[in-house]
C-alpha cells in the first residue's frame, strides 16, 4: 500500500473513531442531551462500535491500525519503521478532526453546559474551583468528552493501567485482527477487536478511563486547547503524557510476547 492510502486510511479511520468514541462521551455527559445519564456501560459499547465502524472503513485503504501503538507493535513484530511516521501522522490528524466534528455535533449542547452556573460556577454559584478538587478544576468540566483523566491521581498507578490494558487490545490484535497480508486490522478481526475494546472498557476502564491509544487522547486533548469553548476549564496537560507512554509501552510489551510466544 502506498504513503498516501496509509495516511488517508488513518486519517478516515481514526477521525470516525473519534467522533463515534467522543460522541457517546459527549451524549452521556452534556446537558440537553437525550442521553445524558446513560452511563459507562453506553460509553464502552458506544467505543467498541466507533472501533468496528472505522476498522470496516479504513482497512482497505491502510489496514486500519487507528492506533499509535498498533503501529509500534507492528514494526517491532515486523522489524520495519519504514511507515511508522506516516501513520503516526494520520492517526493524530483524523483524531483531530474527529474532536472538532464532535463539537460540531454537539455545539448547542457544549454551549447550554458550559454555561451552566451549577456546573461551571458563576453569580450566586459557589466558586468552580472551590467547589471541586484541584486536578478537577485544572480538567474542566468536558475534558473527559475529548480524552482520559484518573479517578486515583497516581502516576505509577495510572501508568501501569494504562501499559496493562494497552497490552491486552495490542495481544489480541496481533493474534487475532491482522489481514492476510500483516499490516494491520482486517475485517475479520474488526468484531473481534471491538468486543476486545468493550471488555477492556468494562473491565480495565474505571481507573483512568481508557485511553489505550496515544492519538485518541493526545489529538482531541489538542482540540479541547483550541477550540472557543466558554468556561471550558484547563486541559490537564501534566497528566497527558501517561496516555501517551503508557500505551506505547503496552504496545511495544505486546509486540515482545507475541515474537516469543506465537512468531
Amino acid at each position: 500500500m502506498s504513503s498516501s492510502d496509509i495516511f488517508i486510511g488513518e486519517t478516515i479511520g481514526t477521525a470516525i473513531l473519534i467522533l463515534l468514541g467522543g460522541g457517546v462521551c459527549a451524549a452521556v455527559t452534556l446537558k440537553a442531551s437525550k442521553a445524558r445519564g446513560a452511563g459507562w456501560l453506553a460509553i464502552a459499547f458506544g467505543w467498541g462500535f466507533a472501533v468496528l465502524t472505522a476498522v470496516y472503513t479504513s482497512a482497505p485503504l491502510s489496514g486500519a491500525h487507528l492506533n499509535p501503538a498498533v503501529t509500534l507493535a507492528l514494526a517491532i513484530k515486523d522489524k520495519d519503521f519504514s511507515d511508522l511516521p506516516v501513520y503516526w501522522g494520520g492517526q493524530l490528524l483524523g483524531a483531530m478532526i474527529g474532536a472538532t466534528l464532535v463539537w460540531v455535533a454537539y455545539y448547542g449542547q457544549f454551549h447550554a453546559h458550559l454555561t451552566d452556573r451549577e456546573i461551571v460556577g458563576g453569580p450566586g454559584a459557589q466558586d468552580t474551583v472551590k467547589a471541586v478538587e484541584a486536578e478537577e478544576a485544572a480538567a474542566g468540566p468536558v475534558l473527559g468528552i475529548f480524552s482520559t483523566g484518573p479517578e486515583i491521581r497516581n502516576a505509577v498507578q495510572n501508568l501501569l493501567t494504562e501499559i496493562i490494558g494497552t497490552l491486552v487490545l495490542v495481544l489480541a490484535v496481533l493474534t487475532q485482527g491482522l489481514n492476510d497480508k500483516g499490516n494491520g486490522l482486517g475485517t475479520l478481526g474488526a468484531l473481534i477487536t471491538a468486543l476486545v475494546v468493550v471488555g477492556i472498557g468494562l473491565s480495565l476502564g474505571g481507573p483512568t478511563g481508557y485511553a489505550i491509544n496515544p492519538a485518541r487522547d493526545l489529538g482531541p486533548r489538542i482540540v479541547h486547547a483550541l477550540l472557543p469553548l466558554p468556561n471550558k476549564g484547563g486541559s490537564d496537560w501534566s497528566y497527558a503524557w501517561i496516555p501517551v507512554v503508557g500505551p506505547l509501552i503496552g504496545g511495544a510489551i505486546a509486540a515482545g510476547i507475541y515474537n516469543v510466544a506465537f512468531a
